[in-house]
């Protein structure tokens, strides 16, 4: 029997909450917002997903109200994608199965290590701060106070300039910020010659 494409008559939360993120792609875009992807050339860059798939998905994340298109050039028109309330609801669900696949799948090296960004300690089990002198001992730790870094499971030489950005230690939430490619500083313009 075939997979319907909805859970339409499922009276239970999961099934709901899978009608919003459970599709392919969707929690991955979810990742990566946490990690301050916004703009959708380096959701592409670093996802992989085919343009249109990545298109629907972040509408569809907009539409359930997880994300928040926002303007930040007129001309040409571009917008990025931001988290709102309801998606920095969900890190819990992602980190708690980023955990699953480290600790359940073998082989699966940990790519991230996440640490309490106001004392330095890596978050215990539940992404909680496990240190007994940090104020927030014992207390679930929010996204923006929450460093990433990076793990042993991590291409160190990664093709794409996201990936190559998320190398760095860096705060969960902060908008990146990618090195332009070589010969190119924020100083010296990009030359385009007439015509192209």
């Amino acid at each position: 029997m075939a997979l319907g494409k909805d859970y339409a008559h499922q009276q239970c939360s999961i099934a709901r909450a899978l009608e919003v993120v459970g599709e392919r792609w969707t929690l991955l875009v979810v990742r990566d917002a946490f990690y301050g992807v916004r703009r959708y050339g380096d959701f592409l860059a670093h996802l992989g997903a085919p343009r249109a798939v990545l298109a629907a998905r972040l509408q569809a994340l907009v539409d359930a109200g997880v994300l928040d298109r926002r303007r930040y050039q007129e001309s040409p028109p571009r917008d990025e994608y931001v988290l709102t309330e309801a998606g920095l609801a969900l890190w819990p669900v992602l980190r708690a199965l980023g955990a699953w696949g480290r600790d359940r799948i073998p082989g699966t090296l940990p790519m991230r290590r996440f640490h309490h960004a106001a004392c330095g300690t890596e978050l215990g089990p539940a992404g909680e701060c496990p240190s007994a002198g940090c104020p927030s001992h014992g207390r679930a730790v929010p996204p923006a106070d929450i460093e990433m870094r990076p793990g042993a499971g991590l291409d160190p030489d990664p093709a794409d300039p996201v990936s190559r950005a998320l190398l760095r230690p860096r705060r969960l939430l902060v908008p990146l910020e990618h090195e332009p490619p070589a010969g190119n500083s924020p100083a010296a313009p990009v030359v385009v010659p007439d015509g192209h």
